[in-house]
């Protein structure tokens, strides 16, 4: 049984922040920690002290992980940046609530007592004979200790406390990978009132007060029991006090919620997937005795996307995703009377059709809208067509800047929103060979399906309408709005850009609405851009007539694609890269500039991107995907990637990214590739070997085993993450158990029903009463499975816990 925990997590704004700069104000962003290990910088929102972010991410975590902290800094583009305070909340305070937290939370003092990481591998066991007892502490090591000194490292050494006596280990100088191997002795009292041994790690300065890097503490009364406890042992803070100043440090609004999952074998979800399947399958598509229409039924609003998503990808998988929006579009029109609200609410079909275009349709999005959304962020002109906002400071029109009218402005930003939407348009309708055949193949069957649910001669443009209301409000218009959602950039727009982008939007907007009246409503003053979209609603209507006319063949190819997912470029981009050597000492100045593309099969590379990528390495070659310390190359964004050759031997590849943003993306997705390679190492140096040893912890042997646990199980999810039909169909299980008791309601009003007019029914070939009656034994069997899973990975922990003590 695969166990994996989820985090979702929305970094919503701040308010009432401190002012760290002359200005009287700051500008904050925020990075998040999971147990220390950076993996999300936000956005810098300038010259604010209540600013929002609304970034939100699900993070892929480990069930081993301890807490997530949240620190809001202030970019300074001088000096070092500022620290205006932290919020930490820890896996016990999510796992309380498992529908979330949504929630204002004061910012805290940063306290150097409880700024501790890191763990220490101790041995401590009860010995000698029954006069003469001795309790023993083995310390061995200690592993990614918190960084104290300049050097970007510690001088770590260990104090045992015990009964009022105290032992120190010896320095290990310039490790936050410190191996000690000492044992240390103490004559057990069992007449003492504190029976308790206590292990601190601390960082040895020459001048200035000791560091404290963090401490363990051992019950001897409990030891006494099992003699001996061995193990690697989390580093916890000096002490829990709250700071004086929390509160005055600000508040951070956060939206958090963890689910920790346990996927079964793919054998105790298969009754459930073929029920799925046989949904589409099925030649009466009505609702009677579907799941799909079921399921559509129990789901609640604030569930409907999740669902949405994870039965898109299930059918992805099986090569049935375009029957699937088949089904789920035609339950909609059959549900619909007025043709103007359909697909107008985030019903099942639209929420579908819209995960849909984002799994399958973003490569094709970046390519089509890429070139001008990067235009105009670097042009950064001043745009805008409303009076009511115009600001002649932005425009210019200052100190010796030559001073301009209202109209001036407004028609040097008609000119210009006129540039940006014909390049956009164009780039559109001139797209149809670049659209994924399958999405080609879906918006073929929506348009006939529409066509033939409303025939009539005033309801002609609904099937346009129809096509458009997914491809241009629910995925070109959102992704100019916000590109940084839809990876097109790294990074959120400033405010001038934002608002270049808005206006784009709103137009493409109109154009999906197939309206040409855009300038008689409310929003008059977009009337310069009216020529542009009334262009664009006829241009829109060939490239529609032409992008559903797809061949049979083609479509089919499109299927086998889509669900091998082999071909597809997965990620790429320029990144600074170096080979270790088996000499010769390491610097940033190594490094050299290549294009990568990862796909499923290898990491590719080349100096250019359009130069042939020769150079690669094979994925299932990959042994581990994990960061490098900073002291080794001056920097917090590099990555290596350990591989074996052809001979079985070690290879290390290092990698420069330009901020920890692309650094976690890449290690995102190349571990996502390469967790189910075998002979995965457990373990890795972080530092380099260099000067006849390892950086990090001293070692001599450049095959000695790494001092550091690898981090695999921590990744970013991703569009083009790799499908998983187990995970998705206990996803959707997981959704069905929480609408039991709705779906109880159902079983026994078709039950009823059955028990009337079963003879009818099974004339008719219909079983309304089958569906649930399944469902509701499937879902009963998983429900005792995982159970049963779940004690006896309790037990096998326990008892390897016993082995391990004993």
């Amino acid at each position: 049984m695969a166990k994996r925990s989820c985090l979702f997590l929305r970094i919503i704004e701040g308010k009432n922040l401190p002012a760290k700069d002359l200005t009287g104000s700051s500008d904050p962003y925020c990075i998040v920690r999971i147990d220390n290990e950076t993996i999300i910088r936000t956005a810098t929102i300038w010259k604010t002290l209540s600013p929002f972010w609304g970034e939100e991410y699900n993070v892929h975590l480990p069930s081993t992980f301890h807490s997530i902290s949240f620190y809001v800094m202030d970019e300074d583009a001088i000096s070092r940046d500022d620290v205006i305070g932290k919020v930490s909340i820890t896996k016990d305070i999510l796992t309380a609530n498992p529908k979330g937290v949504d929630s204002w939370t004061c910012l805290s003092e940063i306290d150097p007592d409880e700024e501790v990481q890191g763990e220490i591998h101790l041995q401590i066991e009860i010995c000698g004979n029954s006069l003469t007892r001795k309790l023993r502490c083995h310390v061995f090591e200690a592993r990614n200790l918190a960084r104290k000194d300049l050097n970007g490292a510690s001088d770590p050494f260990v104090r045992v406390r015990y009964n009022g006596k105290t032992q120190e280990s010896s320095v290990v100088k310039k490790s936050c990978y410190p191996r000690w191997n000492e044992i240390f002795e103490f004559v057990l009292d069992d007449t003492v009132t504190e029976n308790t041994l206590h292990v601190e790690v601390w960082d040895w300065d020459l001048v200035s007060k000791n560091d404290f890097l963090g401490k363990v503490a051992f019950n001897i009364n409990k030891l006494l029991a099992i003699q001996r406890k061995e193990g690697w042992f989390l580093l916890l803070p000096d002490k829990a006090r709250k700071s004086e100043t929390e509160g005055n440090l600000g508040s951070l609004r956060l939206q958090l919620r963890l689910q920790d999952e346990s996927v079964l074998p793919s054998s105790y979800y298969q009754p459930l997937t073929e029920l799925l399947l046989q949904s589409v399958k099925t030649t009466n598509n009505g609702e009677k005795g579907n799941l799909l229409a079921l399921i559509d039924e129990v789901t609640t609003a604030e569930n409907r996307q999740e669902v949405a998503t994870n039965l898109v990808k299930l059918f992805l998988g099986q090569g049935l995703a375009k029957e699937f929006l088949d089904f789920v579009i035609k339950l909609e029109l059959d549900r619909t009377s007025e043709p103007n609200t359909l697909f107008r609410n985030n019903s099942l079909a639209s929420k579908s059709m819209e995960c849909f275009l984002k799994v399958a349709g973003m490569q094709y999005l970046h390519n089509i809208l890429g070139p001008t959304i990067n235009r105009v962020f670097e042009e950064k002109k001043y745009v805008e067509l409303d009076p009511n906002k115009v600001e002649f400071k932005e425009a210019g029109c200052s100190g010796l800047h030559r001073c301009q009218t209202e109209a001036d402005i407004i028609q040097q930003s008609a000119q210009c929103l006129q540039s940006y939407l014909t390049e956009l348009i164009e780039a559109i309708v001139n797209s149809v060979g670049q659209c994924p055949s399958m999405i080609r193949a879906t918006f073929r069957e929506l348009f006939k399906s529409v066509e033939e649910r409303f025939p009539q001669d005033h309801y002609k443009n609904i099937k346009y309408v129809a096509v458009t209301s997914f491809l241009c409000l629910r995925f070109f218009s959102p992704a100019i709005m916000s590109p940084k959602l839809f990876y097109l950039r790294p990074k959120h727009a400033d405010a001038r850009t934002s608002r270049t982008l808005l206006l784009l939007a709103k137009a493409i907007q109109s154009i999906g609405n197939m309206d040409a009246n855009v300038a008689r409503g409310k929003e008059t003053w977009m009337a310069p851009l009216q020529p542009h979209i009334l262009h664009g609603v006829t241009f829109f209507k060939d490239f529609i007539v032409k992008l559903i006319d797809i061949e049979e063949d083609e479509e089919l190819e499109s299927q086998k694609r889509v669900t091998l997912q082999t071909t597809s470029t997965i990620k790429e981009g320029y990144l600074l890269m170096h080979r270790a050597k088996e000499r010769g000492i390491l610097t940033s100045s190594h490094f050299k500039k290549h294009y990568f593309c990862l796909n499923c099969e290898a990491l590719c590379y080349a100096k250019m991107s359009n130069a042939k990528k020769n150079a690669f390495i094979p994925l299932s070659k990959v042994r581990a995907i994990e960061k490098v310390d900073e002291k080794c190359f001056g920097s917090s964004y590099v990555m290596q990637i350990i591989s074996t050759d052809g001979r079985g031997q070690f290879e290390i590849m290092y990698l420069q990214c330009k901020n920890v943003n692309e650094l976690n993306q890449w290690l995102s997705s190349l571990r996502k590739y390469c967790v189910s390679n075998e002979q995965m190492l457990n373990s890795y140096h972080p530092g380099v070997f260099k000067g006849e040893k390892w950086s990090c912890c001293h070692q001599k042997e450049k095959a000695a085993p790494g001092c550091d646990k690898t981090h695999f199980g921590v990744t970013l999810q991703d569009w083009n993450d790799p499908l998983n039909p187990d995970l998705e169909s206990h996803l959707i299980y997981r959704q069905l158990l929480a609408a039991k008791d709705s779906l109880t309601e159902k079983y026994l009003e078709c039950k009823g029903k059955s028990d009337v007019t079963t003879p009818m029914k099974a004339r008719e070939g219909i079983d309304e009463w089958d569906i649930p009656n399944r469902l509701f034994q499937i879902i009963q069997d998983l429900e005792r499975a995982q159970r049963n899973f779940e004690r006896w990975e309790t037990l096998k922990d326990k008892n390897f816990s016993l082995e391990l003590l004993t």
